[in-house]
């Protein structure tokens, strides 16, 4: 699988260059179009209970699409439902990542993606859950909210990023994930919930805006009965 991305960097949009009968991964629903002929077939995430957890805990989809190229070859775009940018993966068969709620987008068929437990954010109403772990070789599409920006971790260098901006990090990248503010109503009035305590070496991918952050703005605009 070849991956072509265009209308960069606020509306991206990543077209998925398949061979004769080449199968591609993609996120449920972010299916742009097809050229003709292109078979479409879902089922469920791999991993923790066969993505039920990813289903219910962490708002993600239940089900993935495996789109097949016919005979004479095709492709398929592919889009995220937040304006913003899209990176591309190379995975070599060395290195996994681990991509955030909302932001795996595709892979080609040579990567095996799973729902990994990633802390209890979700439960308390921050962007923790579950996280896609992707391990194998080729390309892996992932997206953000707004611009993308990668951090890249020397040996034993620390960072500490508020979970909703977090898009992937690999797997050499040491990671925990804790309240920044102590007590739940201390938690709710900063705004904050979550953070991520990362440790190098290893590369994280932010995205420069949050997804939840949009979603609470939302909520406040709608009038209450």
């Amino acid at each position: 699988m070849q991956v072509q991305v265009r209308h960069q960097p606020s509306f991206a949009v990543a077209r998925l260059l398949l061979a004769p009968g080449e199968p591609a991964q993609v996120e449920a629903g972010a299916m742009l179009a097809t050229s003709y002929g292109v078979h479409v077939q879902s089922s469920s995430q791999g991993g923790v209970m066969k993505g039920l957890g990813r289903a219910f805990l962490s708002g993600e989809s239940f089900f993935i699409s495996t789109y097949t190229a016919p005979q004479n070859g095709g492709w398929v775009d592919v889009a995220p439902n937040l304006p913003g940018d899209i990176q591309l993966i190379n995975m070599d068969g060395r290195t996994g990542w681990c991509v955030t709620k909302g932001s795996w987008l595709a892979s080609s068929h040579g990567v095996h993606t799973e729902t990994r437990w990633g802390g209890f954010g979700k439960l308390f109403g921050g962007e923790g859950g579950f996280l896609t772990h992707a391990t194998g070789q080729g390309p892996l599409v992932v997206a953000c909210y707004g611009a993308l920006e990668t951090v890249n971790l020397q040996q034993g260098e620390m960072i500490t990023i508020d979970s909703g901006h977090v898009v992937a990090y690999a797997d050499t990248v040491q990671s925990q994930t804790r309240k920044v503010a102590s007590g739940m109503i201390q938690s709710l009035k900063s705004g904050e919930g979550l953070v991520f305590d990362f440790a190098g070496p290893g590369q994280v991918l932010t995205q420069t805006r949050n997804p939840s952050a949009l979603s609470s703005w939302i909520v406040a605009q709608v009038p209450s009965r």
